[in-house]
């Protein structure tokens, strides 16, 4: 099928490419950007004047919850409401039941996510065998499989010398380790960042240095291993500090933070929510500030919504009897707005960290609008707005903004020149 979008605001981080032009689209690639090849006639013409056309984003995070959890979400559904938030690429974590640890598993959720149609999947597979942190699980075949990365989330590593090994391992073929840095033992018990609103509220609390503690020993042994490392949800000021410093000597190290974690503070849980429980927890006001400076400086280059959805069940208990995590994927584009309208990045800063970056963090074929590229993009208008929840695509509702008035508004995603999201 060949596709012409006419007229609109094209941004592409990659290129810093932001001016007004035509795309032209054909057999799943990007053919042309301004006139159009010769001889080229479109099937179909979107007329785009005054919608900007970026990069489909892409999104490190995103729980499917299948296999093993689909009273949660399934992979239809959860695809569909990243689509609709202007998501054409996804990560997702090995946390399904099975673990993501084989490559029955890996080939299970591709085979599903192509029937879907909705974006691509990238999984993440398990660096350990079930999260456990004993066994290293087979990578090499999860690899060839299709998984892009590999993770134990929170689930700790049983000792360090196992986790070292395993970072040499992966060092040894040159894959990637995701590390979800938070130090077991001082986490433990604990629902809410450990300061006066958990102590106000009753709340056991995760000191900032559960975080700080993991993250130091994590970038030694990334250090001394030599591995590719990306470090995912960090949360607090002195975590993405850490970072700069090891960028800073050398260190192949890439971060992520939450969307959530860059609007919301623990200031949140005055009401015990149960949809503000999540983990890592939220932090102080003084933590979001550092994550939105490491955000605009490029010390964090991908933002991430770390989509978690649940079952209403899931949410009704007591606030500390709650499963933690927030249901966001389909608000990633216009709640990040919100990040423009405050003033704190530009838009094509903003287009990069949500696309570009997170691309280039775990070397993802996406992310860029260039002629021979996939024609993976969205349209979005940045003058209207998206009422959360009037349309909701995923089966959790668990998130904290729905009814919120949020800037911009969706209009078109592709995947592969493809129209996969239409609003």
């Amino acid at each position: 099928m060949k596709l012409s979008i006419l007229g609109a605001r094209v941004i592409d981080p990659a290129s810093q490419l932001d001016q007004p032009t035509d795309l032209h689209l054909e057999a799943g690639k990007i053919v042309a950007i301004g006139a159009a090849p010769a001889g080229f006639t479109p099937d179909q013409t979107l007329d785009a004047k005054g919608l900007v056309a970026a990069p489909g984003l892409v999104d490190l995070n995103v729980a499917l919850r299948e296999p093993g959890y689909s009273r949660k979400g399934t992979i239809a559904t959860e695809t569909r409401a990243a689509a609709a938030g202007g998501v054409t690429s996804l990560c997702c974590p090995p946390h399904t039941k099975p673990v993501l640890d084989t490559s029955a598993v890996t080939e299970l959720i591709l085979d599903r996510a192509r029937e879907a149609g909705n974006c691509k999947v990238f999984p993440i597979g398990a660096l350990s065998k079930g999260l456990d942190g004993e066994q290293l699980a087979e990578l090499i075949a999860l690899r060839d499989a299709g998984c892009v990365a590999f993770g134990n989330g929170l689930n700790s590593f049983a000792n360090t010398r196992t986790l070292c090994r395993a970072l040499e391992y992966a060092a040894t073929f040159d894959l990637t380790v995701i590390f979800n840095s938070q130090d077991r033992d001082l986490a433990e018990g604990g629902i809410a960042h450990d300061g006066p609103m958990a102590a106000f509220r009753g709340l056991p609390g995760i000191p900032e240095t559960a975080e700080t503690v993991a993250l130091a020993r994590d970038l030694l042994l990334v250090e001394q291993s030599g591995v590719r490392a990306h470090f995912s949800q960090l949360t607090s000021a002195r975590g993405v500090a850490l970072i700069a410093q090891a960028q800073e000597r050398g260190l192949k190290v890439t971060a992520d933070v939450a969307l959530y974690q860059l609007i919301l503070t623990d200031e949140a849980l005055v009401d015990f929510s149960s949809v503000y429980h999540v983990q890592p927890p939220l932090r102080t006001r003084a933590d979001r500030d550092g994550l939105r400076e490491a955000v605009k400086s490029g010390v964090v280059q991908a933002i991430s919504s770390h989509h978690q959805p649940h079952e209403r069940d899931a949410k009704l208990a007591p606030f500390g009897a709650t499963e933690p995590g927030m249901s966001s994927v389909e608000l990633l584009l216009p709640l990040a707005m919100t990040l423009v309208e405050d003033g704190l990045l530009d838009l094509p800063t903003l287009l990069a960290r949500l696309s570009f970056g997170p691309a280039q963090a775990l070397r993802l074929p996406a992310g860029r609008l260039a002629v021979g590229s996939p024609a993976d993009l969205v349209l979005f208008d940045p003058t209207a707005s998206t009422v959360a929840g009037e349309h909701w695509y995923s089966k959790g509702d668990n998130c904290a903004f729905l009814g919120h008035c949020l800037p911009s508004a969706v209009r078109y995603t592709l995947v592969d020149g493809r129209i996969s999201f239409e609003g």
